[in-house]
């Protein structure tokens, strides 16, 4: 039976001595593989598991829910968020009205990074959306992650270094294997028809988009939220609001 990786999350009533060597002994007598294990938020312990056996985990969780100094919090097959979670040592802040919003901050940029360059390395058509303020690290993002999933990357629009809008892309650059990073207000405010020709082009691509300021896109465009598979939020620190009013004007101006 081929070998199959699962999450396994509990929390810390009493962190007793020995109570981490007691699980990791009982998991290696049913010979599940421990392949990492990392503190996540404060009292919550996750591991990373392999098993070629479905049924030795069922077992694990009903003799580990008998143990009164942990709850078992989570023991299913890993999602990217529970990846992430034992590699950095903390859970990535996601809307709980709205699924595919993720929040992150500055000081987070690593595990953004991360999840993004986990996000790209995805085959096929996916859209992202990431919201945030001029100079909080968007776009270094974007290019990091690509670095991370060893994609090449296509500015379609940008302001990194001064505005820019393609109308048209080489054959390399329309490689649906790369990253697409696009531009929201300037592909809308200040776009002309063939720019907006090769927007609608690459938009029916079956590859990755990431598109900044995804709320003017929206708006300024025939696109619709339900065309973005996940929505980034990034900002100088928790409180900070994302707002467009501040900014948005100085697209419109010619440098």
């Amino acid at each position: 039976m081929e070998s199959k990786q699962w999450y396994m999350e509990y929390k810390i009533h009493k962190n007793r001595p020995g109570l981490l060597g007691d699980i990791a002994s009982m998991l290696g007598m049913m010979e599940v593989n421990i392949l990492t294990i990392n503190g996540v938020e404060g009292q919550t312990r996750g591991m990373l598991l392999e098993t070629d056996d479905e049924e030795k985990i069922t077992l694990m969780g009903k003799m580990l829910n008998k143990v009164e100094n942990i709850t078992v919090t989570a023991l299913r097959p890993p999602k990217l968020v529970d990846r992430l979670a034992v590699r950095h040592g903390r859970y990535i802040d996601r809307d709980s009205d709205d699924h595919k919003t993720f929040r992150f901050t500055r000081d987070e940029l690593g595990l953004l990074v991360d999840f993004l360059g986990e996000v790209f390395k995805r085959e096929g058509n996916q859209v992202i959306g990431l919201r945030g303020m001029p100079r909080v690290g968007k776009t270094e993002s974007i290019i990091a992650g690509s670095v991370c999933a060893m994609k090449r990357w296509t500015f379609v629009s940008s302001t990194l270094l001064r505005q820019t809008i393609r109308s048209q892309l080489s054959e390399d650059e329309m490689n649906p294997t790369n990253v697409f990073i696009i531009d929201g207000i300037v592909s809308t405010i200040r776009s002309n028809e063939k720019h907006y020709q090769l927007l609608q082009d690459i938009m029916s691509m079956e590859s990755t988009k990431v598109i900044e300021h995804p709320d003017i896109f929206v708006r300024e465009s025939e696109y619709s939220y339900d065309d973005f598979d996940i929505l980034i939020e990034l900002r100088n620190n928790p409180g900070e609001e994302i707002v467009y009013d501040t900014f948005t004007g100085s697209y419109s101006d010619d440098l």
